[in-house]
């Protein structure tokens, strides 16, 4: 029998995620804040749930929500952005207390490769996360949160950046300026991509460990955001003269690899 799945926040990527996951015979439990998308998710075969977390209080029957889920998959964004902006670390220590009290025990954490920072050359799960942006710093704090509960078995994915389906950097940086690093390389994942690891690890029980989630091909910036635009028929960004010589960090999937598997969604879809 399949262990049950709770998704805490059917969004961009947790939805799909959902579908996919009940095609491969799990019973998928799900999130959201917004009273409107909960049919969506009955319509889709997602138990749903509305669960609203802030730095201060969470809301909604989240005990419902543990009682009936074996793992939980925490994919909810820092959103340390814009005016109403919270304590990420804040939500995340309510929610580790609620998870405390439930027999959940099994943990995917989504992250990002933000944590790693400014680091230059190649990057694997083996290199030492030094972050740079607040979001980052928040983001590793509740890593470190989730992976020293010896009570809970957690998985941590960091995923580069994410690209699929009406979402892709390009359409922000079209028609944008004097750009720098031009020659730093892309590190992005296809969220075809996100959702194969994720289940790849569900299947095989890749318990206790951390993957890096990007794909193992990086073009410059300028190259690769200058192909998009003109496949897009959009105007490209432009980038300041930069050094010939390439510079920036290459994010590596080493721990999936070494394990047999390979991402297969290019990011020039």
């Amino acid at each position: 029998m399949s262990e049950r799945i709770g998704i805490l926040g059917c969004g961009w990527l947790g939805l799909p995620l959902a579908k996919t996951l009940l095609k491969n015979a799990f019973e998928v439990h799900g999130t959201t804040t917004s009273r409107e998308k909960i049919q969506t998710l009955h319509e889709a075969g997602v138990t749903a749930y509305q669960i609203q977390l802030s730095a201060k209080k969470i809301e909604g029957n989240l005990k419902g929500f543990f009682d009936h889920i074996d793992v939980l998959i925490i994919d909810i964004p820092p959103g340390l952005r814009g005016k109403n902006r919270e304590s990420f670390i804040d939500k995340m220590e309510l929610l580790h207390t609620e998870i405390k009290k439930s027999m959940v025990r099994k943990i995917i954490f989504v992250s990002s490769t933000s944590v790693y920072g400014d680091e230059q050359g190649e990057v694997t799960e083996d290199t030492l996360p030094e972050p740079k942006s607040e979001s980052g710093r928040q983001l590793l704090a509740c890593e470190q949160l989730f992976l020293n509960d010896a009570d809970l078995q957690v998985t941590v994915i960091r995923f580069g950046g994410l690209i699929g389906p009406d979402r892709h950097p390009v359409t922000m940086l079209s028609r944008r300026e004097n750009l720098s690093n031009g020659n730093a390389p892309v590190n992005l994942i296809h969220r075809n991509d996100c959702i194969l690891l994720i289940t790849t690890i569900l299947k095989n029980n890749y318990w206790g460990e951390i993957f890096n989630g990007v794909y193992p091909f990086h073009p410059s910036k300028k190259d690769y955001y200058t192909a998009e635009a003109k496949k897009r028929g959009i105007p490209p960004p432009k980038y300041a003269d930069t050094p010939s010589y390439p510079s920036g960090k290459i994010v590596v999937g080493k721990n999936f690899k070494d394990k047999g598997h390979r991402f297969k969604t290019s990011i020039f879809t």
